[in-house]
């Protein structure tokens, strides 16, 4: 019988890499609510709504409520986006489809909503499955346009995993333009941003759009 020594530094090479982990939040912004609610008593005053009005004690606590409500709406959660070796050589497309969406329109402070598609092709990483959702979510809590909101994801994703390809698509019902303005019922925005082999080659391009394609329609 013929025996195979294996030797320490053997072992460090079979031993699959570690995650790596890199932290992500937003540059720190000091939330003063007290403030936040003083100013929004003082907005609705001078819209003519009176939250101190004897016939509507319902709005007494309006203000507190509304400078929380965009507290919470204006605030990124940090998060570790963690990564690991693409050990199995997995060389297809990856996509988490329907992310929800909920950010601030930041020409008038409505909001919008509506769902992410994003589709990655692997290099020589993987990345967590609940880290996508989480990158759309931190990139979706500040004053945004849609567009700028696709594009930051494609190129945080494509920054911090390094894959063959990115794909990214936004489709979001928004407020200012249903609400007010045009009132727009029922109309969506649908934007999109590519990077790498889903941009540069047109198989791997329409294969992305035909799985992010709406089924319902």
């Amino acid at each position: 019988m013929t025996m195979t020594a294996i030797h320490d530094h053997d072992e460090l090479a079979a031993a699959p890499q570690a995650p790596q982990r890199v932290r992500i939040e937003a540059a720190p912004q000091p939330v003063d609510l007290v403030a936040a609610e003083r100013a929004a008593h003082l907005l609705l005053r001078a819209l003519g709504v009176d939250p101190d009005a004897i016939d509507t004690p319902d709005l007494a606590r309006t203000p507190r409520r509304f400078a929380e409500a965009y507290a919470e709406l204006l605030s990124p959660h940090p998060f570790d986006f963690t990564t690991f070796a693409n050990s199995e050589g997995y060389d297809e497309l990856v996509l988490i489809r329907d992310i929800p969406v909920c950010s601030v329109c930041e020409h008038h402070l409505l909001p919008f909503t509506g769902i992410a598609h994003v589709a990655y092709l692997p290099g020589e990483s993987v990345v967590g499955l609940s880290k996508i959702p989480r990158m759309v979510d931190h990139y979706a809590r500040r004053p945004q346009t849609q567009e700028r909101l696709t594009v930051q994801i494609a190129d945080a994703l494509a920054a911090r995993l390094q894959p063959r390809g990115i794909g990214v698509v936004v489709e979001a019902t928004h407020t200012c333009m249903t609400l007010r303005g045009a009132r727009a019922v029922g109309s969506t925005t649908t934007t999109s941003a590519l990077r790498g082999t889903l941009r540069e080659d047109a198989r791997s391009r329409a294969e992305f759009f035909a799985l992010t394609a709406d089924r319902s329609r």
